[in-house]
């Protein structure tokens, strides 16, 4: 009985140690967080209020004047050109929206503009470019594109013209290093970690790095403010912990009807959709 009983203990004990050392990896900023209530008051456009059947495809600037113009923040994608431009793109390659080879990166800014976007006459804008078009006047979340493990670049080079922008604005990134890099060099700016449930999803699993992202075990590095999740997998038991015990804000990406939007505001804080216009009632406050 003696000997059943320390075993019993000794696996207990190693349990809740393996527990406590899980949630202390998942624990996101808890300490000096940011007040999130402004950003709380808007719904994103995801990629601008595009149409990529018009004149206004996803990440362009026409879709960022639309969304400027009807009342809703925006979310954006930042990666760089070969010459080393902050441009407003979300696939690394070319091929989907532009209907080029190559990647983004093989080409210099110039060369990029000769590309159309889904066929219309709009063309790929630097960050800068948008940044000066919205000026300020609804917020931004930038997405950090990061392709390669180590290269987070496009940090430094996004964060050099974002530094001087006026207007209201947070990061996010899959890439854990990305939201390192400003939670060490930029800890004023309001981070979130992008995430999904990849296990769930077998096209999107391809490594053992989609495992300790969906289960957030990369945020005792990276500290996020929020976390942006795949609005289909809300019940993710590490994307709960982060909401209800470390009451850490969440984003919901991406969602695509007005049903799916209402179903989100139990479990989301902040609401990124496209391919519908939202009702009056759940836009702006």
């Amino acid at each position: 009985m003696d000997f059943l009983m320390t075993v019993l203990m000794i696996t207990v004990t190693v349990a809740a140690a393996f527990f406590i050392l899980y949630l202390l990896m998942i624990m996101p900023r808890v300490s000096g967080k940011p007040d999130m209530a402004p950003f709380k008051k808007w719904l994103y456009a995801h990629r601008g209020l595009h149409d990529n059947m018009s004149e206004a495809p996803e990440n362009s600037l026409k879709a960022f004047s639309r969304a400027v113009e009807a009342g809703y923040g925006i979310e954006l994608d930042i990666q760089m050109s070969k010459d080393k431009v902050p441009v407003v793109f979300h696939d690394f390659t070319l091929r989907r929206v532009c209907g080029r080879e190559g990647k983004v990166s093989d080409y210099t800014y110039q060369e990029l503009q000769k590309f159309r976007l889904c066929g219309s006459n709009e063309r790929i804008p630097r960050l800068e470019d948008v940044l000066r078009l919205v000026d300020g006047r609804v917020p931004l979340i930038v997405e950090l594109k990061i392709e390669k493990l180590l290269n987070t670049a496009i940090c430094s080079a996004g964060d050099k013209l974002l530094a001087g922008y006026k207007g209201m604005y947070c990061i996010e990134s899959f890439h854990p290093l990305a939201v390192f890099w400003y939670r060490r060099h930029r800890k004023g700016v309001v981070r979130g970690q992008l995430s999904d449930a990849f296990l769930r999803q077998r096209e999107k699993f391809r490594n053992p790095f989609c495992f300790f992202l969906e289960y957030l075990l990369f945020n005792w590095l990276a500290k996020p403010d929020f976390i942006a999740y795949n609005h289909k997998y809300p019940k993710v038991l590490s994307r709960r912990f982060c909401r209800e015990l470390f009451r850490n804000t969440a984003a919901a990406w991406t969602i695509k009807s007005q049903e799916q939007l209402r179903a989100a505001r139990k479990n989301f804080d902040i609401f990124i959709f496209d391919s519908f216009i939202p009702e009056k009632e759940t836009a702006v406050n």
